[in-house]
């Protein structure tokens, strides 16, 4: 149970550092998210059945990074609201995904083989996880090879971040009117940073598709409550520091909200109540800081009734 948690928690932890840099560093309400998520399933789905199981996880990057650029655009160049423009972007999605797909709601990764006697019969497609299989268990393969792919993201991501162009999207999310001061051009910055955002999303989308073996329209329904609760998670444990702790936090909460899953799973839950579940989790963990906060304040009340009461 536990491998097969940390393994999804592995697999949706892209799309955590997609939020994270959204909501925290860009200060962006970007709800992109549902689209760009399934957008980079279903181009993985289509590269990968053509054969190519390592460039279809670069191509579902790019593909996030397109919804990304087409958002970034609406915000900066039309001036459309942040909110609005992500849902624009994301309804859109849902006509091209279904476009991709060949006008199917789902897509399994399975190719047309030549069987006995030449008759053609339907082959499973390779995919990454089958290429580089790193021993006997095929979930523990599976989760270690996620493990990897995530450990270069954190890593080529916390370095960005602390170069000139990085440093330009942060600043841009804490004061951007600053940064247009300083001739600084704050729309790229912004695109950019929701490009990258979304690339992050896409990527997660692939790496599911291919640990699954199929893409369908549905995986993206409620991807963005299930980033906000994983970084908001992640915040509650960590709280609010540097960017690279942020990042790993936005992981290490993807990873114990799927464990919580699980063990709800565990406990005979209807598959129906995971949407209300992952509302009562973000908001329980939107209340932990307040209720942090009221604690302390109570016990150093009630310290200084003590002290005064001597």
């Amino acid at each position: 149970m536990l491998i097969s948690a940390l393994g999804q928690g592995t697999l949706y932890a892209p799309m955590a550092l997609g939020v994270f840099i959204a909501f925290r560093i860009l200060n962006t309400p970007d709800l992109t998210i549902d689209g760009s998520f399934v957008f980079g399933m279903t181009v993985c789905a289509l590269v990968t059945i053509a054969g190519h199981p390592v460039l279809a996880m670069f191509a579902g990057i790019l593909a996030g990074m397109l919804a990304g650029l087409v958002t970034g655009l609406l915000q900066t160049k039309l001036r459309i609201n942040p909110i609005l423009s992500g849902i624009l972007t994301m309804t859109g999605l849902y006509t091209v995904n279904y476009m991709v797909l060949g006008g199917q709601s789902n897509l399994y990764l399975q190719r047309a083989a030549s069987g006995d006697g030449g008759a053609s019969a339907p082959a499973a497609s390779r995919t990454i996880y089958r290429m580089l299989k790193l021993g006997e268990n095929g979930e523990l393969s599976a989760l270690i090879l996620s493990v990897l792919i995530m450990a270069l993201c954190v890593a080529l991501l916390a370095v960005f971040f602390k170069t000139r162009p990085g440093i330009a999207i942060r600043a841009t999310g804490d004061n951007e009117e600053m940064v247009r001061s300083s001739s600084i051009n704050a729309d790229l910055t912004r695109t950019i940073g929701i490009m990258l955002a979304n690339g992050l999303v896409g990527l997660s989308g692939a790496m599911l598709c291919q640990a699954q073996r199929y893409a369908d329209l549905g995986n993206g329904s409620g991807m963005l409550v299930v980033g906000l609760a994983s970084v908001i998670i992640g915040q509650a444990l960590f709280g609010r520091r540097g960017v690279t702790t942020g990042l790993v936090s936005a992981v290490v909460g993807s990873e114990i909200y799927r464990v919580i899953l699980q063990a709800a799973y565990q406990i005979d839950m209807p598959s129906y109540t995971v949407k209300l579940l992952s509302a009562l989790i973000v908001t329980a963990a939107l209340v932990l800081p307040l209720a942090k906060e009221k604690s302390l304040a109570w016990r150093a009340r009630r310290t200084g009734e003590r002290e005064g009461s001597r």
